[in-house]
């Protein structure tokens, strides 16, 4: 896209508007990036020293109407009204990645769903590297994509996409994209109907070609539903933990099995994630090595020597017997389900936060079977303590994550698990999940 003498803005000054503009600068655009907040002194560095224009705490609207694109962080909804009058002025509104895209001819593989989908991305991105692959990482994970295009020379990028990067995607082209599972998540952003959510999932598959590949979870009704309905074209290659899979790959019997090109087999117990989820995971990543024709043996000893991401099902220490994890990073139910699901000893729960309209419901079952206390960890807890009482014999209010630590050292036994899951936002006591996770590694290393 010819961008010289044409004005650009960027809404929003954060990862990936910053590092939009840097490549739209290179690109001859005459560029001006716009803040309603404020932008973080690390990020004004950068936009001064390549005098880019910016602004922050307010929108110039006649400035911005007069802009040939604009480009749209991935938080701002569509029903703002700057939104609104930019679309009723007829102008084109991108997300970073589609930028991006504009002026890349790297090869792509795309991975979106509500869960388990940085774990994916990092894992495949895993594989490549130890591969010897030229490969970025972008998307909701590493640097923005934009800034990579402008200063790196990749041959490949592994991109975790969020639904609402996706909404802003219109030629983007995914080489091989992965759709991890679908459950409801920011409901509130799709008018409370979940099928545009689940249309705004599969955007992913826009513009693949035949020879194109689509990894998927054959497991997840809604997943299966589409497919039904869309007929998809390119070349599908799904993995599931139910049935045998002849493109694709399983788990079945406590072994992965993977079958492109050649047959792959490893036991579960080998594989560095533990959980059903991430042997979903570790099967998709897996899938996506094996069609690039990344030898066995190398995606086998990455599946095995992965470490995950930060507040993600992460061991912070063991203390007196007692194993303490940060799953911070779970923020809604499911990505909770996910961590219940995986341990294996009686577990003391923390949870709490800015609940998004969560059915606690839904956990009933494993918490019967896993957890044998309760933590909450919020300012206003009241749905959680009734949800579970006389469900859970003893369950605690904590106001900080000391606290909440504490707690947990108390009420678990050696060989017990305290596991820090809020399925909740972290807003009332915390700057945002990182901030929650770390106030905790710290407590706990402080015991």
């Amino acid at each position: 896209m010819e961008g010289k003498g044409k004005n650009i803005v960027i809404l929003g000054a954060g990862e990936s508007g910053v590092g939009a503009a840097i490549l739209a600068q290179k690109q001859g655009w005459n560029v001006l990036v716009s803040d309603g907040g404020k932008i973080k002194d690390s990020f004004k560095l950068e936009l001064e020293n390549r005098a880019i224009e910016w602004e922050e705490g307010m929108h110039s609207t006649e400035r911005i109407l007069q802009a040939d694109l604009v480009i749209k962080s991935p938080g701002i909804p569509d029903k703002v009204a700057l939104i609104q009058s930019i679309k009723a002025n007829g102008i084109k509104i991108i997300s970073e990645i589609e930028f991006g895209g504009y002026y890349s001819n790297a090869k792509t593989i795309c991975i979106t769903g509500s869960n388990g989908k940085t774990t994916t991305t990092m894992l495949t991105y895993h594989i490549l590297k130890k591969a010897g692959w030229n490969v970025g990482l972008a998307g909701n994970v590493g640097q923005s994509f934009a800034k990579q295009i402008a200063e790196e020379k990749y041959d490949w990028y592994v991109l975790e996409l969020s639904s609402f990067q996706l909404d802003d995607m219109h030629d983007f082209r995914a080489n091989i994209s992965i759709l991890t599972n679908i459950t409801p998540d920011h409901l509130d952003r799709y008018e409370y109907q979940m099928q545009n959510y689940v249309d705004s999932k599969f955007r992913i598959l826009n513009n693949q070609q035949h020879e194109d590949w689509f990894i998927y979870n054959l497991d997840d009704p809604i997943i299966q539903t589409e497919i039904t309905k869309r007929k998809p074209t390119m070349q599908l290659a799904p993995f599931s933990l139910k049935e045998e899979v002849a493109i694709g790959g399983f788990a079945k019997e406590k072994q992965l099995t993977i079958n492109i090109k050649e047959q792959l087999t490893m036991s579960i117990y080998d594989l560095a994630l533990k959980g059903k989820h991430n042997t979903q995971n570790s099967l998709a990543a897996g899938i996506a090595s094996r069609i690039l024709e990344i030898r066995s043996e190398v995606v086998r000893e990455s599946l095995g020597d992965f470490v995950n991401v930060e507040h993600r099902l992460e061991f912070v220490a063991k203390v007196n017997g007692i194993d303490f994890i940060n799953d911070s990073k779970a923020t809604n139910i499911n990505s909770t389900w996910f961590a219940l699901e995986s341990m294996e000893k009686p577990t003391v729960w923390i949870v709490g936060g800015v609940d998004k309209g969560n059915d606690y419901s839904e956990l009933d079952g494993l918490v019967s079977e896993k957890v044998k206390a309760i933590i909450c960890l919020g300012t206003d807890n009241q749905k959680i303590i009734n949800a579970f009482k006389g469900k859970i014999e003893t369950i605690v209010e904590a106001g900080s994550a000391t606290e909440a630590v504490a707690y947990g050292y108390q009420l678990a036994r050696k060989d017990e698990t305290v596991l820090l899951s809020p399925a909740c936002a972290s807003f009332d006591l915390f700057e945002n999940y990182e901030d929650r996770g770390n106030q905790f590694k710290q407590a706990v290393r402080a015991l």
